[in-house]
Parts: structure tokens; C-alpha cells; sequence
């Protein structure tokens, strides 16, 4: 049986509308993208082809790549551009059985491209690498460390991954000295099995606590790099609209707050072409109310629908980031809450 004509108009591939989406995209109104201003644009992007340097703006499709590359920044993606598992919201390809062993140069190019940048913070992140025996861990302190000596006055966020669970490579970053260990749960532990294939929400938890404990209790090693590094803020980041409630929602920001995480950023999830569809367009007020659920918990939560981890970091370790926000007294599109910190 043929679907209705008003049912068709009000849904696209099977998902309803959202109140003033398109009905070419589906896409409601303030998913609207601006293009950036192609000058500044493309010095960024000459800059990093000419270091041959990879971003997760470009791998993973990252809508904000334009606001971001214009504006004279990008987060870093090292250990190559192919990942060992295959997560079905990632536009990251799959790596081939035998990946390319680490680019021993790669932590001096990032640390030459954010001087040239200008960074007064420089966010690293990374693919899976599940064939090496420390997962990249070795390379991330690499990097840190290249980051330290080329821009001293700057802030270091890493992203990383789980590393199998192993809390030594997780030391082995920490003790690098970042500002800022961050490790995405993504979404709520019923979607795991679709949405972060080969990962564990009790083991990205773990992580989670772990890096909180060193911040907690910092040990001779760490301190030794002196300043906030020897206390990194401990963050994660949630995308919604694949399928989860909203009680799930706050279930996972409990677990967050338990685990002793500074910061939860929180997007809506944007479907790269061959990955999940997206189940639903989550409207800029149900992001703007995490920000005092994460505030009854502990939290500082930063949502809004173009939310991504490393989107606009540097503006978490602001000073002002621990005084209570509104969605109203911060730059569109992101809410705020307050910190712990």
C-alpha cells in the first residue's frame, strides 16, 4: 500500500519532520550552514596540505569545518586517516589489515602548524589504532610534548581513544601534560552495539574515571609539567538524535558527574553519507535544558545542535566558563552551564 500524500510531505526516508524542516533535506531550519569566507578558508586548508597534516574536520565530514578553517583553526588528527574499527556514526574510513605504522615527524608538523595558526589552544585527536601495542599512546605524548615546546603560552586538549581499556597508555598521555583528557561516550549505552561498534560504554566510563583520579591526585610525573596541565579538565562529549530518550539522556550525564568529568558537550548528530540515518532533529531548546540538569549534577554542559567536542574548546577554559550561563549569554549555537572547576 502507497503512503499518503500528507504522511510523505511530513517525513523523509520513514523519519517525521521536524517543525520548519525542509522537505528537500529533511533538515530543520537552524541546521542551515554558512559558508565561510573563502580567503582565510583557504590558507588553512594550503597550510595544513602543505604540512600533510589530517582534521577530523575533513575526515569526519564536520559541518563546522567552514566556520572553523576561516577562522584560522582545525583539530588535528593523528596516527593516520583510517581507523581499525568502523563505528556506524563515523565518516572515517576503515583501515586496511595491516595500517601504516605512525608518522615519527607527525608531532613536530601539528606543533609548526598551530604556531603558524597562531593557537592559544590546540586540540589533538586521533583514530583507533587497535594494531598498535600502546594504541597511539606513545604518539599523543609526542605530540603534547612538540606542542609544549613550539607554543609554551598554549593550551593542549587531547581527544582519545579507549586504548582497549589499558590504563597505562592512558597514564602515558596524562603524564604528557595535557590541559584538557577528553574521550567521547557518544551516546547512551543501549545504541552501543550499533552506533560505537568494538567499543564498551562501562570501559569509555572507566576512562573517564581514571583521568579523573589523576587530575584528583596528581602524581610526582605530572606535576612536573607545572601549571593547569598537572590538573587536566576531564571532558566528553554525547551526539544526540540516533535513537536515544531523554531519560537516557540524563542517565548518562548521572554517570558522567559520578565519574568525576569537568565538561559534556552535547550536538545533534548529523548522518555523513554510508553511515546511520539520523533518527531525529533535536530542536535548540532541548539542548539548552541539559544545561541545568548538568549543572543540578556537577556539571558544566555545553549543547547546542552544532556541538562537537572540539568545537570552539577553547572557550571552556575561558575564565568566565565558571560562572552560570544561558543559552542566551553565549555565542549561538552553544549553552552553557557552570563548571566545578
Amino acid at each position: 500500500m502507497s503512503t499518503p500524500r500528507a504522511e510523505r510531505r511530513s517525513t523523509v526516508a520513514g523519519v517525521p519532520l521536524a517543525p520548519g524542516a525542509s522537505h528537500r533535506t529533511g533538515k530543520p531550519a537552524w541546521l542551515r550552514v554558512r559558508l565561510p569566507a573563502p580567503a582565510p578558508f583557504r590558507a588553512t586548508a594550503r597550510l595544513l596540505d602543505e604540512l600533510e597534516l589530517h582534521t577530523v574536520c575533513d575526515e569526519a565530514r564536520c559541518p563546522n569545518r567552514g566556520e572553523c578553517f576561516a577562522s584560522g583553526t582545525a583539530t588535528f588528527l593523528i596516527l593516520g586517516d583510517t581507523c581499525t574499527r568502523g563505528c556506524g556514526f563515523c565518516a572515517i574510513g576503515r583501515a586496511p589489515a595491516r595500517p601504516a605504522a605512525p608518522d615519527g615527524d607527525e608531532p613536530r608538523r601539528v606543533a609548526a602548524a598551530a604556531a603558524r595558526l597562531g593557537l592559544r589552544h590546540v586540540v589533538v585527536t586521533s583514530v583507533t589504532r587497535d594494531d598498535l601495542p600502546d594504541g597511539g599512546a606513545g604518539h599523543f605524548a609526542a605530540a603534547i610534548a612538540a606542542l609544549r615546546a613550539s607554543l609554551p603560552a598554549a593550551t593542549v586538549e587531547v581527544l582519545v581513544p579507549d586504548f582497549a581499556g589499558r590504563a597505562a597508555d592512558l597514564r602515558t598521555v596524562l603524564a604528557a601534560g595535557p590541559d584538557v583528557l577528553a574521550h567521547n561516550l557518544e551516546t547512551v549505552p543501549r545504541l552501543y552495539r550499533t552506533v560505537r561498534r568494538g567499543a564498551s560504554y562501562a570501559r569509555s566510563l572507566a576512562l573517564l574515571r581514571r583521568a579523573a583520579a589523576w587530575r584528583d591526585a596528581p602524581t610526582a610525573a605530572t606535576a612536573q609539567t607545572g601549571s593547569s596541565a598537572a590538573r587536566p579538565l576531564v571532558k566528553t562529549g554525547l551526539m544526540l538524535g540516533l535513537g536515544e530518550t531523554a531519560d537516557e539522556v540524563g542517565a548518562v550525564l548521572a554517570d558522567c558527574a559520578a565519574a568525576g568529568a569537568d565538561l559534556v558537550t552535547v550536538g545533534q548528530y548529523l548522518s555523513p553519507a554510508g553511515c546511520l540515518p539520523v533518527a531525529r532533529y533535536v530542536a535548540p531548546d532541548e539542548f539548552a535544558a541539559l544545561v541545568p540538569l548538568g549543572r543540578q549534577l556537577g556539571l558544566r554542559v555545553v549543547a547546542g545542535p552544532f556541538v562537537r567536542s572540539s568545537y570552539r574548546a577553547g572557550e571552556a577554559l575561558a575564565p568566565a566558563a565558571d560562572a552560570p550561563a544561558s543559552a542566551a549569554d553565549t555565542p549561538a549555537p552553544l549553552a552553557a552551564g557552570r563548571s566545578r572547576r
